[in-house]
């Protein structure tokens, strides 16, 4: 896997997140003076569940730095040094890290071409494997302990609230899941030219299928015509249902670990969130893998031929 292409997506993705942060999330958060009237109807009990909006940790002019864009930048970065340091010294017989790079890459670039093909996965496997390494990365880390919960705050009656945590689970942030929908979307729009040309790919919308004659070819022309617009709806829509999909798992998720905590109270809190904490190791593996897969289909939908390309195995 080209180290560019890991590096420009990852980086690309923090900053795309960023810049739709006044787009997605302005009117997201609550205010502090509608917390302190939640906290008076409640009876002066403190409860600040995950915000959708993601603190702000300071600004670079005016671009906005998010708790979330920093995990993104921190998870970037290991990636990054991970496969540097993995194929620094390439051997023969791989021991160690480089075993487990080789093993990784190779698994997924198997997994990928079983599904869409040869000629497909040589042209696409860069962008597939980057997203599926970087979103599990991304879930994982959001459930080590003190990302949430360590940050900036004050004393209530409970103990220290923390107001502003310093780290927050990216893919709980829906800027950075949009910018990952959206990068893959203008990919999707290069490899489906790429394959059909730009007469190709019209055609391919909105041209009958089968053989048909007479006035039953006049009539299928019509339905296709129709069904070619419904297609182009669909897919214009694909990025919100892939970035919400893997958002709302994942801020649900959040949810959930904090609701178990809250009801094992202060000293069986780490008892009650086991089991749910390793459901969340599972959902954070499936959650990208399922990004992965729906990415792979759309693409292998769109540049696939009738005996123009290899035929993917199912």
């Amino acid at each position: 896997m080209p180290f560019r292409f890991l590096l420009i997506l990852t980086i690309a993705f923090g900053f795309l997140g960023g810049f739709g942060e006044p787009l997605l999330a302005q009117e997201a958060g609550r205010t502090s003076g509608e917390d302190a009237a939640l906290t008076a109807e409640h009876g002066g009990e403190e409860h600040h569940p995950l915000p959708l909006k993601p603190a702000e940790l300071f600004h670079i002019g005016k671009f906005t730095v998010t708790n979330s864009m920093m995990v993104t930048w921190f998870v970037a970065a290991g990636i990054i040094l991970i496969a540097q340091l993995a194929t620094r010294n390439i051997k023969p017989v791989p021991t160690g890290l480089q075993n487990f790079w080789e093993w990784m890459v190779e698994s997924l670039y198997n997994f990928l071409e079983s599904m869409i093909g040869k000629d497909l996965v040589k042209r696409t496997f860069w962008f597939f494997a980057t997203i599926f390494i970087f979103i599990l990365c991304l879930n994982w880390f959001g459930l080590i302990p003190g990302v949430g919960t360590i940050g900036w705050g004050h004393r209530a009656p409970g103990g220290f609230m923390v107001t502003t945590p310093l780290l927050r689970g990216a893919n709980a942030d829906l800027n950075l899941t949009f910018a990952m929908a959206c990068t893959f979307f203008a990919c999707w729009v290069v490899w489906a030219i790429q394959a059909n040309g730009v007469g190709g790919l019209i055609m391919h919308l909105f041209a009958p299928k089968g053989d048909t004659k007479g006035v039953l070819k006049i009539l299928m022309i019509f339905i296709f015509f129709i069904v070619g617009w419904l297609e182009i709806v669909s897919i214009l829509f694909r990025p919100i249902s892939l970035s919400f999909r893997l958002f709302g798992n994942v801020y649900a998720g959040e949810i959930m670990l904090e609701s178990m905590a809250r009801a094992g109270g202060q000293f069986l809190a780490w008892l009650i969130s086991i089991p749910f904490y390793f459901l969340e190791v599972l959902v954070g593996f499936v959650q990208a893998l399922v990004f992965m897969l729906l990415t792979a289909v759309f693409t292998l939908l769109i540049a696939s031929h009738d005996g123009g390309h290899e035929t993917a195995h199912h």
